[in-house]
């Protein structure tokens, strides 16, 4: 499999910590790719013209009967609609679950010093007031964390565990509308989502 860029528009890299927005038109591929390995991608998708419609993981998991996205998932909206399909996968699953850090979860996840750390939080409100700055915390929503593992026990409990990605590893979406994307490259320090080392990712934008 390799990744389908013959007709790249558009390519980025995302330093560790860092945060990014942009409009992926419909029909375009959207490609992420993990450039040095066990690095948590932090992402949100919102119908372009109407962030009111947003990526949903609750209507997204019981569409695919699937905490895990991979190959064939579709993503679902608050309001039914596909917002884009995962048609290339080379990780194999990413997270619906584990959130999005913030200072508040910081704190209490981790000794109190930690509150004031970067946090993805913090990211994406940056990434969407660079978009709109009429928008704010209430227009915040699920996420998507590509690459992260976060294993499900049969008894329904998650944690956060060793990364199953590694360098050079990639997820591609078809946009099916007309998408806002806004990426917190996580910075987390204290946990293995990062594998305690948080990384550049890559994205890239190309025409069928």
């Amino acid at each position: 499999m390799s990744i389908t860029t013959t007709q790249s528009i558009y390519r980025k890299v995302i330093l560790a910590g860092d945060y990014w927005s942009h409009v992926i038109k419909k029909g375009q591929n959207f490609t992420i790719v993990d450039l040095e390995g066990n690095q948590a991608a932090d992402t949100m998708f919102y119908n372009a013209k109407d962030t009111l419609e947003r990526y949903s993981a609750q209507d997204t998991i019981r569409h695919q009967n699937n905490v895990y996205l991979t190959i064939g998932s579709e993503l679902i909206s608050n309001l039914g609609n596909v917002l884009l399909t995962i048609t290339e996968d080379t990780c194999g699953r990413h997270d619906t679950l584990g959130g999005a850090c913030a200072a508040e979860s910081n704190s209490v996840r981790y000794p109190l010093d930690k509150r004031h750390m970067h946090n993805c939080r913090d990211n994406f409100m940056a990434a969407l007031r660079e978009f709109d700055v009429s928008l704010g915390k209430n227009n915040l929503n699920s996420n998507i964390n590509f690459f992260m593992n976060v294993p499900i026990s049969p008894d329904g409990k998650s944690t956060f565990s060793d990364g199953i990605s590694a360098p050079g590893k990639y997820v591609q979406l078809k946009a099916e509308m007309d998408v806002l994307c806004i990426i917190s490259n996580c910075p987390q320090l204290n946990n293995p989502c990062n594998a305690y080392n948080p990384t550049p990712i890559e994205v890239i934008i190309s025409e069928p």
